[in-house]
């Protein structure tokens, strides 16, 4: 008897090491929180996506290939034609003209300017007066506009320093001086923007990984739908998240996942019903065979997905809560019934404990059960780190930390970054009293 139930427990032993490896096969290191990029194995497309075709619907009328008016061309020339016919040799007749419409580029070039600048001298105060050189800031090498090509390229789109460096013929050191000196000017942006970021009535705050010479860290980002503040920091604990939110209470929800930095926020917190689905498919796949657990998460799952997905429906506001009161009522159900696995109780439990910070979408359409703007508005740093593994310096990261906040703020508020930024480093290098963000966000800050 002892010997079968030996064999027993080693067979499922067994059974349970296998269905790691196979998972680990599949999905990688981490299960369902494996980033894509890592899967091993990748699922094919359903069959059913497979026969679809694309492009548009049928009986889509189309936009097709917009022609451009000579009021929008830059410019417009003429082409004659040939003389005489080329198949059979014949003088040709004039017919008038057809319009072709092109785009074109101009290569990104450096162009080298010198300037003489008049001086003058006063017969008074005996002073040397002496002309100001348009569009570039004191002892500056890089134009303005050169400058915030540069940043916009680097913070915004992802092009290397190194790439950039190439393309420009200008050494990357200079380039790195130059973006140092100019987060300079704008340092003051970040903490402004905090006090924004603390009127908005729908916050959203997430972390990544980020090395600062070669030392593990983390860079944070605290986001709005008009707005983007990142700090660089080699701890994620909530000092960080502390220093965004003060300790004054606030008006508005934070949309946040489970970590505890964010806990002590000074306002209502809504989790990520995606961080928690991911849990719960996680238990589907720990326990396949497990009859108790499979009801749970057929159940369960949909309920979180329709709460997800609810606020983004074309239906009326009566409508909305209606749905949303529905919703929250099956998920309260489903979470208060007994159940004896402790994985299903430990789904169970997060929703009766914090039942505060669960149920704020329900409430308000305005908030999402998701946090899916802050992973969103991450992704350009979690690129930037799969290419350059971080920054080289402490200094390096207080750069990044400033011109990306500013910038990514700027594309937000629908303006153009590089257009923005030369314009505020013109009037700046006019007047280097100007309050630059009064100049940028005043007149857009929501």
């Amino acid at each position: 008897m002892r010997e079968r139930d030996r064999l027993k427990d080693e067979i499922k032993r067994l059974k349970d090491k296998l269905r790691r490896q196979e998972r680990t096969i599949k999905e990688g290191l981490f299960g369902s929180s494996t980033p894509s990029s890592k899967i091993p194995i990748k699922k094919n497309s359903l069959d059913e996506r497979r026969q679809k075709k694309g492009g548009a619907w049928i009986g889509h009328k189309g936009h097709g290939r917009c022609s451009i008016s000579e009021k929008e061309a830059d410019i417009t020339l003429e082409i004659e034609a040939p003389c005489e016919c080329p198949h059979c040799g014949v003088p040709l007749k004039k017919k008038g003209t057809k319009a072709r419409s092109l785009l074109d580029c101009l290569p990104v070039r450096i162009k080298k300017v010198v300037y003489y600048l008049e001086q003058k001298r006063c017969p008074k105060c005996h002073r040397t007066i002496s002309a100001k050189a348009p569009g570039i800031m004191q002892n500056f090498l890089f134009s303005n506009n050169l400058i915030s090509h540069v940043c916009t390229q680097h913070y915004v789109y992802g092009n290397t320093l190194g790439q950039i460096s190439q393309q420009l013929g200008v050494s990357k050191g200079s380039l790195i001086k130059a973006l140092h000196k100019t987060a300079e000017i704008f340092k003051d942006m970040p903490e402004k923007l905090a006090e924004e970021y603390r009127k908005f009535p729908v916050r959203h705050a997430d972390e990544t990984s980020w090395r600062t010479d070669g030392k593990n860290g983390y860079s944070w980002l605290f986001c709005a739908d008009k707005l983007s503040i990142y700090r660089f920091r080699n701890t994620r604990s909530s000092s960080v998240a502390n220093e965004v939110f003060k300790t004054n209470p606030l008006d508005g929800v934070l949309i946040a996942d489970r970590y505890n930095g964010y806990n002590k926020a000074p306002c209502k917190i809504q989790y990520c019903y995606v961080h928690l689905l991911r849990d719960v498919k996680k238990l589907l796949d720990e326990f396949p065979d497990n009859a108790e657990v499979k009801c749970f998460v057929d159940t369960f799952s949909p309920l979180m997905i329709k709460a997800i997905k609810l606020r983004k429906l074309h239906i009326s506001e009566k409508r909305f809560f209606e749905k949303a009161s529905a919703l929250k009522h099956n998920i309260i159900e489903v979470v208060g019934r007994g159940a004896k696995h402790p994985g299903i109780q430990h789904i169970q439990n997060i929703f009766r404990e914090k039942a505060d910070r669960l149920y704020h979408w329900a409430s308000d359409r305005n908030i999402p059960a998701d946090n899916n703007l802050a992973e969103r508005n991450l992704r350009p740093l979690v690129i930037a780190r799969k290419i350059s593994q971080g920054s080289q310096s402490e200094n390096g990261a207080k750069t990044r930390e400033i011109l990306m906040t500013v910038l990514h703020t700027l594309r937000k508020r629908n303006l153009d970054p590089a257009a923005a930024i030369k314009k505020a480093l013109d009037e700046y290098s006019k007047n280097p009293k100007l309050d630059i963000y009064k100049h940028l966000f005043s007149s857009d800050s929501s």
